[in-house]
């Protein structure tokens, strides 16, 4: 802000030193989008240095799905794209995606895709290690703005049933009073507040 666009200029190009003084004097003519909601929803769980387990790695994979399918259906949005991140020990990064046939907040289909991802990625995994994991389902819809595709088959129970008790319970007793099998002893991490979508 204490350089004249004329130095700005001289230094960066005409353009680009008009454009950094204006926005250095508060003067911007791009409009503002408001009320646009997030596209993805996700969560990620650091796991420190050190070896780990694949059985271990694929508890706390469950446990993130269960986080943000919670979270998909209380913020009344589903997904089609599930995206699988990974850290490893020498802080490299990767990511995996896949797209499931239609949208959804039920944890099933979601889980059964990251784990699909997360076991495809393996030999990698135990061959350098792993700090961080994380999951996000994009490709974000409001679930009345489209048509929920039945699951098949249809004589099988209706998983939302099960994801809406699930939910009310954690409501009611708290997220750690219902907890898989699997997750027991481990350290889930702990839940941060969220802003209002």
């Amino acid at each position: 802000a204490i350089l004249g666009e004329a130095h700005l200029t001289a230094m960066l190009g005409v353009a680009s030193g008009r454009h950094l003084h204006a926005l250095a004097h508060n003067r911007d003519p791009r409009p503002i989008e408001v009320g646009r909601r997030r596209g993805s929803i996700g969560s990620q769980q650091a796991l420190g240095r050190g070896p780990k387990d694949f059985d271990t790695v694929e508890a706390l994979l469950l446990g993130i799905v269960d986080r943000v399918t919670r979270r998909l259906r209380s913020a009344g949005r589903i997904g089609r794209t599930v995206t699988v991140r990974f850290r490893y020990d020498d802080f490299a990064r990767a990511t995996r995606s896949a797209t499931l046939t239609h949208s959804t907040a039920a944890t099933e289909p979601i889980r059964d895709l990251a784990l699909n991802l997360l076991r495809t990625h393996r030999p990698t995994i135990e061959s350098r290690g792993l700090t961080l994991i994380g999951l996000s389902v994009g490709n974000l819809t409001n679930v009345d703005d489209d048509a929920l595709q039945m699951m098949l088959p249809f004589g099988k129970g209706d998983p939302s049933r099960l994801d809406a008790t699930l939910d009310l319970l954690r409501e009611r007793f708290g997220h750690g009073a219902l907890t898989r099998a699997s997750l027991v002893g481990q350290r889930q991490g702990f839940e941060t507040p969220k802003l209002p979508d």
